[in-house]
Formats: structure tokens, C-alpha cells, sequence
């Protein structure tokens, strides 16, 4: 079987291939555009799946990242179904699984990440939630009136167990740490998601450890709480093997430095599975459509921006929550009505912002500045 030659290749179809498509054909990228993908179906949006879509606020067919007209008008040609099963940097080529071989000019990795299993008996019995699929299975079985157990309580677990509440269901979230999201986002912001969630009917247990599934129950130690819906979300793990088994610099994701570009030129990594050489990875929908672009902006030699303050959205029964910026620790948390402040050395560095009462860009931009909270205030017309 002859090879074939393709001078932009994207592997993984998530919403930073589908961006990096966009970006090099708005830059005027004439090329041939290849997007390979393990997925049946083309790039689509991950956060409708533990909001709208499992509450059935839309259809399967919005969570698209394009259209598939748009595939055909820009030229940009999908192999779904397909996964690479091998990448050889020297002959700059890959494998795919049916033995066809892809010579590439530039190559983009952005094969995501992979959700978790709790390491306890039975866990084959939870449910995961991370494809289209996944959302649509785990829609059907929340019918109203069925029991819930959601095991961790970071994005995913508090927004599935918002949605599913929503539906009828009683839900139990079971939280290993003394706080919601791990205990990252402080203890006010932990007491005021309780509340809300506890409102719309959901048993929130904090430093409450699952100790196995069994088909029908979650057990608590030697309590069991009866089920029909159980739901692991207890994060992802980057895919990385591919870049691994090749060679690349691999460390929490694939490495890259500010351009997107791995340890070996040409070949770029984007999305959940890739990490800054000076930074930590962000496992989310932003992250995942800016480096994307990144990318592209590099493989075509353009101007690169600086990276952003990262940004989570997210929902807790109803509200909205956008956390931005990164604090794995701060000195001290200052709340200003429906914002949550994150300090070190007297300026914030995180900004977790309940019901968008800071507008989000104007948020980046503070975090970015190091803002002071005096700053803060006069943003709030609070001075």
C-alpha cells in the first residue's frame, strides 16, 4: 500500500483540531488538511455533554465544533473512525490501524484525555462521561424518579449531578476531601455550591470515600446506597502514548513551548494532552480551541499571542461559575459579593466569578495584571 502525503495532519477530533483547522484556513492555508480521528463522528463541544445535552436542552447535533458542511467547504478532509496506532517522527509519518501509512509536513497531536476509574472493587460498574455516546447512554437511563450516586465532586461530578437533579433524579455526591473540587477552590466557595446543590435536592457528602460498586448499589464502607445511576467523574488521564512510544518529551501531556511545538520540530500538540513547558495542563473547552489556533498561527510562521489566564465554566445547580486564572495556593480568599478572590503577596492570581458578575474578559485581563483588590472593587463599583 503506497503512502500517502498530506502537509497539515490534525490527530484526535476534539475542538483543537477542529480549531486549528478554522485558524489555518481563515490565515489563507491552501494545503491539503487531514483530520484523523478514533471518534465516529466529527469534532464536537464536550461541555454540553454534563449540561444542556443531558438535561436535553439540545439536540446531539448542536454540540458540533462545525458543521459538516464546513468540512466540505474549506476543504478539510476527515478519516473518523480511524485510530493512529503509530507515529515515526524521522520519516515524519503515522500508521493507521488499517495498516495505511501518512507522510505529513506538520503534524498536530490533540488526542485528549481519557476519564478515570475509582481504584476499588467493581468500578467497571460506574459510568464514565467523556464521548457523545456516553452522554446520550447516560441521558436515557436518567429517567425521573431514579436514584443517583455521583462519586467525586469536582466540574464534572457537580455538573452532571446538577443536570440529573434537574431531570428528576435524586442524586448523592460522594467527595473524598473536606471540600468540592478537591478543596482547590477554598471552603466559601465549597459551603456556598453546597447550599445550592442541597437546594435543588442533591445530597452533597463531603470526606465520604465510595469503597465499591457493586450493580445496584455504591458502597460506603459497609452502607449501601442503592442506585440506578452511577457516575464515576473523578478526572481524566492525557493520552499520551502515542507521543511516548515516538520519543516526545512526555510529562503530564506532550511538553510544548509557547509556539505549541513538541520536543521535535513540526510536530505540535494541543487540547487536554498537551502542557506548557512553564506551566501547568488546563483540561478544558478554552484551553482546547486557544492552543488549537496557537498552533495553527505557528505552523503558518505567524506571530503567536501570549498564553491566557486560563478559564473554567462551569454550572452548580442552576448558577454559573467561571473560575479564572491558577491558584494551587494562595495566602489569602477575599469575597466580594459573587467573586472569590484568590491572593498571593497582596494580588490576585484566580478569580472565581459566581453568575457572571465580573464580565469574563474583563476577569482574564485583572488576573493577567496581577490585580490588586482595590483594583477588584473598582471593577465591582464597589470604591
Amino acid at each position: 500500500m503506497e503512502p500517502r502525503s498530506v502537509d497539515v495532519l490534525l490527530v484526535g477530533g476534539g475542538v483543537a483540531s477542529a480549531r486549528c483547522a478554522r485558524t489555518l484556513r481563515r490565515h489563507g492555508f491552501a494545503g491539503s488538511i487531514l483530520l484523523v480521528s478514533d471518534e465516529p463522528m466529527p469534532p464536537y463541544n464536550r461541555p454540553p455533554l454534563s449540561k444542556e445535552l443531558l438535561r436535553e436542552d439540545v439536540s446531539s447535533e448542536l454540540v458540533l465544533a462545525e458543521p459538516m458542511s464546513w468540512y466540505v467547504r474549506r476543504t478539510v478532509e476527515l478519516a473518523l473512525g480511524t485510530a493512529v496506532v503509530g507515529l515515526d517522527p524521522g520519516q515524519r509519518s503515522v500508521e493507521l490501524a488499517d495498516g495505511r501509512l501518512i507522510l505529513f509536513g506538520r503534524l498536530l497531536l490533540a488526542t485528549g484525555a481519557e476519564p478515570r476509574r475509582p481504584p476499588i472493587p467493581g468500578a467497571e460498574h460506574a459510568r464514565l462521561l467523556r464521548t457523545l455516546p456516553d452522554a446520550e447512554s447516560l441521558r436515557s437511563a436518567a429517567v425521573p424518579g431514579a436514584r443517583a450516586v455521583v462519586v467525586g465532586g469536582g466540574f464534572i461530578g457537580v455538573e452532571v449531578a446538577s443536570s440529573l437533579a434537574a431531570r428528576g433524579l435524586s442524586v448523592t455526591i460522594l467527595e473524598m476531601s473536606d471540600g468540592l473540587w478537591a478543596g482547590s477552590l477554598g471552603p466559601a466557595l465549597t459551603a456556598w455550591a453546597v447550599a445550592e446543590l442541597r437546594a435543588a435536592g442533591v445530597d452533597v457528602r463531603l470526606a465520604t470515600a465510595a469503597s465499591r460498586f457493586t450493580p445496584e448499589a455504591v458502597w460506603v464502607g459497609d452502607e449501601a446506597l442503592r442506585a440506578d445511576v452511577m457516575l464515576a467523574g473523578i478526572g481524566v488521564i492525557p493520552r499520551v502514548e502515542l507521543a511516548q512510544d515516538a520519543g516526545l518529551d512526555v510529562d503530564d501531556g506532550v511538553v510544548v513551548d509557547q509556539a505549541q511545538q513538541s520536543s521535535v520540530p513540526g510536530i505540535f500538540a494541543a487540547g487536554d494532552m498537551a502542557r506548557p513547558r512553564e506551566g501547568a495542563r488546563v483540561e478544558h473547552w478554552h484551553a482546547a480551541r486557544e492552543t488549537g489556533e496557537r498552533a495553527a498561527l505557528a505552523m503558518l510562521g505567524q506571530p503567536v499571542p501570549a498564553r491566557r489566564a486560563p478559564w473554567v465554566f462551569s454550572e452548580v445547580a442552576g448558577a454559573t461559575l467561571d473560575v479564572v486564572g491558577s491558584a494551587p495556593q494562595w495566602d489569602e480568599i477575599v469575597v466580594r459579593r459573587d467573586v472569590h478572590a484568590y491572593l498571593v503577596d497582596g494580588r490576585v492570581v484566580q478569580l472565581a466569578v459566581i453568575n457572571g458578575t465580573v464580565p469574563i474578559e474583563e476577569a482574564r485581563v485583572m488576573v493577567e495584571a496581577d490585580a490588586t483588590i482595590a483594583e477588584l472593587d473598582g471593577a465591582l463599583g464597589l470604591l
